[in-house]
């Protein structure tokens, strides 16, 4: 990354929301406003949103949200996500007031009709690198796969303020692979999460050897031969939901989403997020927006 370079954060919206909302659930606390709405999951979203921008300090910012479970994925795969439950009926009301919040910061949100965050933060993310460096927040591993020179990952961990930082070269250090191989990796693996099966009996350990030694799918096919007699069985058994399972896994970066520098530039209207979080009846967050982070 270029330390002269402009920065610009994208944050995955669900991913904060939902640990924010777990988090606190867990226990009750859905911290019931006098509208009767419940506001946890936005409180702790706000918390993870300001303390990144804390630790980070990137000059831009945008949030990227889901819109809906119905996407080309579910199209292409029935099964795609099928094992989700709804969201908890506390959590509900909470989806618009997040955007809401977010828009009292001046902030972009970004959603796309067919289409997952994934797949906005993908095209934002490769478009913004070629003149900035971008920093991407989550808690989905499936987003290492835009690792690059200009691409960082920044994975949530437990409690606010820890972070596992992943770079291109971190993790090829971890697994052994460049980031782009991890679309295939899913492809064999499946993902329980995502409701996909991969190749039934092909684990991690497996799926990185044969990407290790043959690069790609096509490379491990092309040598399909050479395979120990029960993986090949296992992949010729399962060659359709392999193909299948790598275009589940690939994050598009090419969906009809823009978000420019300009329409990013990080300034707070101090006034205005405050007013908000008056009527919204958020207490204590006040103390996480710097008076120097006024800009506006």
């Amino acid at each position: 990354m270029k330390e002269d370079k402009s920065t610009l954060l994208l944050v995955d919206g669900m991913a904060l929301l939902f640990r924010a909302y777990f988090a606190t659930a867990v226990s009750g606390q859905f911290m019931i406003n006098s509208k009767g709405i419940p506001t946890n999951a936005v409180y702790g979203f706000v918390k993870h949103f300001l303390t990144a921008m804390s630790s980070f300090n990137p000059s831009h910012v945008a949030v990227c949200w889901d819109m809906g479970s119905k996407t080309f994925r579910t199209e292409m795969f029935d099964g795609y996500k099928s094992n989700r439950p709804e969201a908890p009926i506390e959590l509900q009301p909470q989806f618009e007031l997040v955007k809401d919040v977010v828009e009292a910061f001046d902030v972009p949100n970004i959603g796309l009709s067919g289409y997952e965050a994934d797949d906005c933060i993908g095209t934002i993310a490769r478009s913004a690198s070629k003149e900035c460096n971008v920093i991407i927040l989550t808690g989905d591993q499936d987003i290492l796969q835009l690792l690059d020179e200009q691409i960082s990952v920044v994975l949530l961990q437990k409690g606010y303020g820890n972070y596992k930082v992943h770079t291109k070269d971190t993790f090829f250090e971890e697994k052994g692979i460049t980031p782009k191989q991890m679309i295939d990796l899913k492809a064999f693996m499946g993902d329980t999460s995502d409701n996909y099966p991969g190749v039934k009996g092909i684990g991690e350990k497996t799926a990185l050897k044969l990407l290790q030694q043959y690069e790609h799918i096509e490379g491990v096919l092309a040598h399909l031969t050479e395979l120990p007699k029960g993986q090949r069985t296992k992949i010729e058994h399962d060659l359709e939901m392999l193909h299948l399972s790598r275009q589940l896994a690939e994050i598009k970066c090419d969906v009809p989403v823009t978000c420019t520098l300009e329409q990013s530039l990080y300034k707070i209207n101090r006034e205005k997020v405050l007013a908000k979080f008056t009527e919204v009846e958020f207490r204590g967050l006040h103390k996480l927006i710097q008076e120097e982070q006024q800009y506006a």
